[in-house]
């Protein structure tokens, strides 16, 4: 049993799909949970159905609104455990990857990312068991056709997560990254929506193609990855620091 009584989490992306998934997770061990992300509604509904969990808006890619909304946060608590989720895949053929996309993915994925990681960094290493938790992909790890800007900026939240869990190495805080294949999200849904519409291809070819890679032939559940961050938070993986850990039924990386 993980007992995360008397801590404070963060989870950015934490309306829907994996994000609800990981605040649930940590709010059924006993954190206390602030949910963050651009849309108002499905935080407000999570975090009523959470115990003590507070909703508080904010855009990662923007720095003023990631230092106010972790401002509003801190003001419940100081932060102990930050979970950076927030993030999203644009695809395209590299040939046609246009800049505009190329930013629009570095800054949502990445620069969310080292922004909320600088802004709660003291706070999480003050704290007696402080944990950053980076939610990569295996994109992160791996390359897919036509996801250059996505897996560029994952690869690169796993490089972030690397450095920062080293400087952390001699505090009580630590950083790792997860990192899920496909998994069973509203994001992914959409995504075989648009393969439909846009191939003709019948929905269980196209579910096909996208978990091909996983051995266990199946999308991953979001409370897979819940799990997998709650045990990150639990005193006994104190060693465990800047791993990227692959949540995709093995996946050959």
């Amino acid at each position: 049993m993980v007992d995360l009584a008397g801590r404070h989490a963060v989870v950015t992306g934490g309306g829907t799909g994996i994000g609800a998934a990981i605040a649930r997770a940590l709010a059924g061990a006993g954190a206390t949970v602030t949910v963050m992300g651009r849309r108002r509604e499905p935080l407000e509904a999570l975090a009523g159905e959470l115990p003590g969990a507070a909703a508080v808006p904010v855009d990662v890619t923007d720095e003023a609104s990631v230092a106010a909304a972790m401002a509003t946060a801190r003001a419940r608590a100081p932060i102990a455990i930050l979970v950076n989720n927030a993030g999203g895949a644009e695809t395209a053929p590299f040939g046609k990857t246009g800049t505009d996309l190329w930013q629009r993915m570095l800054a949502l994925n990445l620069t969310g990312t080292f922004l909320c990681c600088r802004a709660a960094l003291a706070d999480v290493t003050a704290a007696e068991q402080g944990r950053i938790i980076n939610v990569a992909s295996t994109a992160g790890l791996k390359g897919y056709a036509y996801t250059a800007a996505y897996a560029a900026a994952k690869h690169g939240v796993i490089g972030l997560t690397r450095s920062l869990a080293v400087e952390l190495a001699r505090t009580s805080a630590t950083a790792n990254a997860l990192c899920p294949g496909f998994a069973d999200t509203d994001l992914v849904q959409r995504s075989l929506d648009a393969v439909v519409a846009k191939t003709g291809m019948a929905r269980e070819a196209a579910l096909a193609q996208f978990v091909k890679d996983n051995p266990q032939g199946r999308l991953i559940a979001p409370e897979e990855v819940g799990a997998a961050a709650l045990w990150l938070c639990a005193a006994a993986s104190a060693s465990i620091n800047g791993q990227a850990i692959a949540i995709a039924g093995g996946e050959v990386m």
